[in-house]
């Protein structure tokens, strides 16, 4: 089984910034794509920025220029550095790790960006 555990969220100004960490540990394999997501009130979960197992990443389009992603060298935890955020980036975001077999999310960080 493996967990995944999100911290970083927080309460920032409009165009402050926030550095999201995800740990994904317990798995037999290694993990292959891992990802951002965020889910707004009456919204589905979107896909924020995705980086793969060899550090190729997407990103949506509304954040490519201010939200970069990366991966630490354990292939174990995501990052997702957030600048110049805006009050629309205000949701909670979620992590996902692949496992192969089976996909796993995390419990969430806030994010709130004040004007």
């Amino acid at each position: 089984q493996v967990q995944v555990v999100e911290s970083g969220g927080g309460t920032v100004q409009a165009g402050g910034s926030l550095r999201l960490s995800c740990v994904a540990s317990g798995g037999l394999f290694g993990i292959n794509d891992m990802g951002w997501y965020r889910q707004a009130p009456g919204k589905q979960r979107e896909l924020v920025a995705d980086i793969t197992r060899g550090g190729s990443a997407n990103y949506e389009d509304s954040v490519k220029d201010r939200f970069t992603i990366s991966r630490d060298n354990s292939r174990n935890t995501v990052y997702l550095q957030m600048i110049g955020l805006k009050p629309e980036d205000t949701t909670v975001y979620y992590c996902n790790a692949d496992a192969g077999l089976r996909r796993y999310w995390g419990q969430g960080t806030q994010v709130t960006v004040s004007s």
